[in-house]
């Protein structure tokens, strides 16, 4: 009976300690929102059209069946939506 008891109050002081930090922290503006948005968007665009800029220099400068255009496009892709994701995560941890 007694460890309910402690357990119970752990929890209780853990919500209490989130909610004053909650408190604490400021919370983002809608502009920050806004310019995150722009940059992920950017993160992913600029690798992707340097991508196909990219597959078509190959595709005039390299005789064969294989669309480099396409190829380059889905590398620049992959690349513009890792650059995303670490964007987002180093954006979103806390600063502790």
């Amino acid at each position: 009976m007694k460890n309910d008891d402690t357990d119970e109050t752990g929890t209780i002081a853990d919500k209490a300690r989130r909610l004053e930090k909650a408190r604490e922290t400021r919370p983002q503006s809608a502009l920050f929102s806004v310019g995150m948005f722009g940059m992920v968007g950017w993160a992913v665009a600029v690798p992707l059209f340097a991508g196909i800029a990219m597959g078509l220099w190959l595709d005039a400068k390299l005789e064969g069946e294989r669309s480099w255009t396409l190829i380059c496009l889905l590398g620049g892709a992959a690349l513009g939506c890792i650059n995303a994701w670490y964007w987002i995560q180093r954006e979103g941890r806390p600063d502790d």
